[in-house]
């Protein structure tokens, strides 16, 4: 959990102005790791009351845009956000309750991460999203 000091410095290298709105989305979207915009709205607003729905869209936008967090839609789910950013991880999410989890990248072999016909694209990232029952709907 970065720190104040940490969240203000962020969006400084990342070229944006340090508002309250700004470091209150970030600190939330750190601190709840795949969280959807509802509950942003929720955690923002404990700190700051009087913040729009609108304020929260815009600064939401905002940090994606300058790779502070990312913005993730798993089939099925609302978007989602979260600041493990600069790597190419997937998820896994479960199907009973909807919880989801990082996966780092499939080790070994991975035929299914290399396009058989890329039609000419220069391909940064693959998007996998696994999917089961997480260990509380198992049981």
């Amino acid at each position: 959990m970065p720190t104040p000091q940490d969240v203000e410095r962020m969006l400084r290298e990342a070229g944006l102005r340090v508002t309250r709105p700004r470091v209150a989305v970030l600190t939330a979207v750190h601190d709840h790791a795949h969280a959807h915009t509802d509950s942003i709205i929720s955690v923002v607003r404990q700190h700051l009351a009087d913040v729009s729905h609108q304020a929260v869209y815009d600064v939401l936008r905002a940090l994606t845009d300058a790779g502070l967090v990312r913005r993730i839609q798993p089939p099925g789910s609302v978007a989602r956000y979260e600041s493990r950013v600069g790597d190419n991880h997937h998820h896994v999410v479960c199907r009973a309750c909807g919880a989801i989890a990082d996966v780092d990248c499939a080790v070994g072999d991975t035929p299914c991460l290399t396009a058989s016909d890329d039609h000419g694209f220069s391909i940064d990232e693959a998007e996998v999203v696994y999917r089961g029952l997480c260990p509380d709907c198992s049981t």
